[in-house]
């Protein structure tokens, strides 16, 4: 969930420990200082008062300073951080019930007691799969964190780790290539595995601003953002469902390469490995460089494989820089893109149907998703619920085993040559609902957009498009589009774009207008029109009761000017305002949307809209 989602479904108090990190560290003048003063300023100097997307926008600026910050608090060693930030920046785990996170902790804890008991083992043992150099590799990094940890007890001070010790642990762990999971066993090898009470934890965790806790509903959120800077924070590059998109595109011989240099079990099934891989905090960038080649492979071969291996399976042509770790940059960069996109390739109504039909066809589903993203609710197949877990189609779609998905396809009639998952996702598309979703880049014209977001079209036919679609928003609330009335008063020259009949020859002319630059101003024009309009429905024996003028965005001087015309019963409706009412409308009990709720303002605003609808 994001965070802008997430500050604006929780109370002062439940973000207030949030709130004073962020007021802490602008206290401290950040690199970004002068543009977080230009947000305050503009808004509230009290960071409390001001709107979430506001907040959001500070946040983002200070992410470097944030990033530090959590750095000094993953140094407490009693804070058991680590293990902490291992459950929450799952995949699954941004939204989770007390109870449920306290069942999840008591896992974490017990796997970490066996794999301890078994690592101190196989170090020990002669004769264990892990090779003498792993070994040794292992023993250098325990004697150097038992002197970093125990040094201070000769100065007769608290056991801990300082920040340049913590640098210089960091910098040895890349250089042995060791993962996250064998970091933490070996620190753990030295540290007490004590359990926390969950209250403790949450307030902690609180405390350091990476959660927000409902009391009321006993709900932690972990915003998306965060959850990505917590990743940073244990070294991982990427998401787990982007780790896994990644391997399971490799041959079983190159897991076995990951699994033997990792100290994971090779008799385990391929899917195991796979898992235990992800779950052991190796980097994509480690596996590239290093983990899935073997040796002697030199530099050159590397990169001719890593670019073979982007362009073969996710169609990236050409990776940004000469040197592998710039190309393994530009690859973890197209992933974050991805996580960051709101857009998910198919229409909301689409992933709705897909997920139905996949649920009448394949129930396993359900349990597949719920164990693999750690879910607690009993039926998890509900799009707006996935997405608020950043769970999109495609994610989705990879964890269906081959044979299952080729059935599905069968049986709803997809195509199933070339890839599969590709096809389905084409299959429920929903272009319609889609090009709805898009309404507002429509009305910017912003093609770049709707191309990332699966629509493609020409510009000559963006004007046409909007206006189709304002006509289908109109209809879907209970208007009646007069087309017959409308062709027969329009002329060469005086063409109205929408005309709705309220009956008793009652009009309401739309007028719409499509815009690249950011405002829409040129209200003198849209005047003589809608004037023109008015002239004609007259000589017809026709009342024009409204005019309503509907475009992305109006400039202020337009919406005064609008406001100062007394001969127009105009109104004006952003895009983004029309889409929201009609979404509204949907989850209403209303069968005609009331139109004297457009007779009122002269920019309407959505959320009186909402709140009268909503009754």
């Amino acid at each position: 969930m994001r965070l802008e989602k997430i500050l604006n479904n929780t109370n002062s108090l439940e973000k207030n420990s949030f709130l004073k990190i962020i007021d802490l560290l602008i206290s401290k003048k950040p690199t970004n200082a002068k543009a977080i003063e230009e947000i305050l300023v503009s808004s509230s100097k009290d960071l409390k008062s001001i709107d979430s997307q506001n907040i959001v926008s500070i946040f983002h600026l200070l992410e470097n300073e944030f990033n530090e910050y959590l750095k000094c608090e993953f140094l407490k060693t009693s804070s058991q951080l680590d293990i902490l930030i291992d459950i929450i920046s799952r995949d699954g785990c941004c939204i989770i019930k007390q109870d449920w996170f306290s069942r999840l902790y008591d896992k974490e804890l017990k796997s970490l007691k066996s794999k301890l008991k078994k690592f101190e083992e196989e170090i020990e043992n002669e004769k264990s799969e892990i090779t003498e150099e792993r070994k040794r590799d292992y023993r250098v990094y325990l004697s150097c964190l038992k002197t970093a940890y125990f040094n201070d007890e000769s100065n007769n001070q608290d056991k801990k780790i300082t920040s340049d010790e913590h640098s210089i642990l960091l910098t040895l762990s890349k250089e042995l290539s060791l993962s996250q999971e064998e970091i933490k066993l070996i620190n753990y090898l030295i540290l007490p595995v004590k359990k926390l009470e969950v209250d403790t934890i949450i307030n902690d965790l609180k405390s350091i601003g990476v959660i927000f806790y409902s009391k009321k509903n006993n709900i932690i959120y972990v915003p998306d953002e965060m959850v990505r800077l917590l990743r940073k924070i244990r070294g991982k590059d990427v998401g787990d469902k982007f780790f896994r998109r990644v391997l399971l595109f490799f041959k079983e011989p190159q897991i076995n390469l990951i699994a033997r240099k990792h100290n994971i079990d090779r008799k385990l099934s391929n899917d195991e490995k796979i898992n235990e891989i992800i779950n052991a905090g190796i980097t994509l960038k480690q596996i590239f460089i290093e983990d899935i080649h073997k040796e002697g492979t030199n530099l050159t071969d590397k990169k001719k494989f890593l670019n073979d291996f982007c362009e073969k399976n996710f169609s990236i042509n050409i990776l940004k820089g000469s040197l592998l770790e710039e190309k393994l940059d530009s690859l973890v960069m197209y992933f974050e893109d991805i996580e960051k996109d709101d857009k998910i390739g198919m229409s909301h109504d689409g992933f709705e149907k897909m997920l139905i039909h996949i649920g009448e066809n394949i129930p396993m589903l359900n349990q597949i998703l719920k164990a693999k993203f750690e879910l607690q609710d009993e039926n998890v197949l509900r799009g707006d619920f996935l997405l608020d877990y950043n769970i999109k189609p495609r994610d989705i779609l990879e964890l269906i085993p081959d044979n299952e998905l080729l059935e599905f396809c069968k049986i709803r009639e997809i195509k199933s040559r070339g890839d599969i998952i590709s096809n389905v996702l084409d299959a429920y598309k929903d272009s319609e609902n889609l090009f709805l979703e898009n309404y507002e880049n429509i009305g910017f014209r912003n093609l770049l957009a709707l191309k990332e977001g699966g629509i493609s079209i020409k510009e000559v036919d963006l004007g046409v498009k909007f206006e189709e679609l304002t006509k289908k928003i109109f209809t879907e609330l209970g208007f009646h589009i007069d087309e017959k009335l409308r062709k027969s008063l329009n002329t060469s020259k005086e063409q109205i774009d929408i005309l709705i009949n309220l009956g008793n020859d009652d009009l309401i002319i739309v007028e719409c207008k499509t815009v690249k630059e950011s405002n829409y101003n040129k209200f003198s024009a849209v005047s003589r029109q809608l004037k023109a309009y008015d002239t004609i429905a007259k000589r017809n024996n026709c009342r024009v009761i409204k005019s309503l003028l509907i475009a992305p965005e109006f400039s202020d001087d337009f919406i005064k000017d609008c406001g100062l015309e007394y001969e127009l019963n105009l109104s004006l409706i952003t895009a983004s305002s029309l889409i929201k009412i009609l979404i509204g409308f949907r989850k209403s009990k209303l069968k005609i949307f009331p139109h004297n709720l457009l007779m009122r303002d002269v920019l309407i605003q959505e959320d009186r809209v909402l709140k009268a609808i909503g009754k």
